[in-house]
């Protein structure tokens, strides 16, 4: 007789960008829980993963160190400048995230962070509480002393060619002195706001805070949990659309296995390279599973021009979406990069209506809960191609069309 779970599990199939359920298929353009850019299943990822299990499923991080230094060889000409060591014994992003903050606090002496409102940085106790959102931590108690949230400055839209200026951009040297008591170890940032519902900032704002972090010492985290291999149409957005960041540290974790085996790591500048080996890691931190799939999907990318895929096709999605936009009263603000897309919708309880409805019509979408958001995100695998965008399209448009009035 089958186990309960067995069978749970046999109602489930993925195939590239398809997921099926009972039978019935979806094209996900969520990407999972945005951590497969590569689809659901991979060929050459499932070989490598099969053949490491037959060897072995686990050895401590202490054994796997120089598979951490083929990595960072690997990935060192995708990385912003100088950002030449790796910390790479983490499961999650949150846990990445973590091990930044403790090396920002290690290196300065301080405690506090800046992060800005609808920021997303994690589930563990301190991420959340850095994150920029009440409702996880609503019930939940941990201080970071020091620590201070900012307004985000007006996002920039698909299609604009204004940029948002210093006046709209909190002042943060008077922040640090009336705010924080100077008590600022770190400042971190996403180059997309991926929960806050793929708000993009703009460069004039990456160069300010990249100027106020060197005035005062300030550690600069560029937290690429959702941008990193390959989600804006660059390895990394530092290295790309948001290399004004120039950051101290980056995070990655999501999308760097390329079908959702968990991992995530911290790339940083020598000086910042101050942890003891016991000072921050995971159980299964750097495991044999995680690093091959890692190392499999760079191959990947690099040999299968999934980064050509994705600047070839976005102004397909970017032009597709605003159209809809133009048609369509129940959708506004269109913004995003590569395959990190969004837009507006009247409400929340309507942006929740057009999730249920697409997927009755078999595509899966996203909202952003934070701050009651009314956005809905579009984040297709990297691995699609023109014919299946378009299939997420017209879905899409399906979709809208059954709630939404035509202009």
């Amino acid at each position: 007789m089958d186990h309960d779970l067995d069978y749970i599990l046999r109602r489930f199939r993925g195939d590239g960008s398809y997921l099926y359920i009972d039978g019935k298929k979806f094209i996900d353009a969520a990407s999972g829980t945005f951590n497969l850019p590569l689809g659901y299943t991979n060929e050459s990822i499932g070989a490598r993963l099969k053949a490491q299990i037959d060897r072995g499923c686990h050895l401590s991080s202490t054994h796997t160190l120089e598979m951490s230094k083929i990595i960072l060889a690997r990935l060192r000409k995708y990385l912003p400048k100088d950002l030449s060591r790796i910390w790479l014994r983490d499961v999650s992003g949150s846990g990445a995230v973590e091990c930044a903050i403790r090396m920002a606090q290690k290196r300065t002496g301080r405690s506090g962070v800046i992060s800005l409102y609808l920021a997303h940085h994690g589930q563990s106790l301190a991420t959340a509480q850095i994150s920029g959102n009440a409702f996880r931590i609503r019930d939940f108690k941990i201080d970071v002393p020091g620590s201070v949230k900012i307004p985000i400055p007006p996002s920039v839209l698909a299609g604009d060619t204004q940029s948002s200026t210093a006046r709209d951009f909190t002042d943060l040297d008077q922040l640090l002195e009336m705010g924080t008591s100077n008590n600022v170890a770190c400042m971190i940032v996403e180059p997309i706001l991926g929960n806050g519902g793929n708000i993009v900032l703009s460069q004039a704002f990456y160069e300010h805070i990249r100027a106020f972090c060197y005035r005062h010492d300030v550690i600069l985290i560029a937290d690429e949990v959702q941008t990193c291999f390959g989600r804006t149409g660059s390895f990394f957005a530092s290295s790309g659309y948001a290399r004004a960041l120039d950051p101290d540290i980056l995070v990655f974790a999501k999308g760097a296995s390329g079908i959702g085996i968990p991992i995530g790591g911290v790339f940083m500048r020598p000086e910042l390279d101050v942890l003891a080996f016991y000072e921050h890691s995971s159980t299964c931190g750097a495991n044999p599973l995680s690093l091959i799939a890692m190392d499999e999907t760079i191959t990947i990318i690099e040999e299968q021009k999934i980064l050509e895929n994705v600047r070839e096709n976005e102004s397909y999605i970017r032009d597709a979406l605003l159209d809809l936009q133009s048609r369509y009263r129940c959708v506004c603000d269109v913004r995003g990069l590569g395959y990190m897309y969004g837009f507006d919708t009247p409400t929340i309880d309507f942006a929740a209506d057009l999730i249920r409805i697409a997927d009755r019509n078999g595509l899966i979408i996203r909202g952003a809960r934070y701050g009651r958001s009314t956005a809905i995100k579009i984040r297709p695998p990297l691995i699609c191609k023109k014919e299946e965008l378009k299939e997420i399209i017209e879905k899409l448009e399906k979709s809208l069309h059954e709630i939404c009035f035509v202009q």
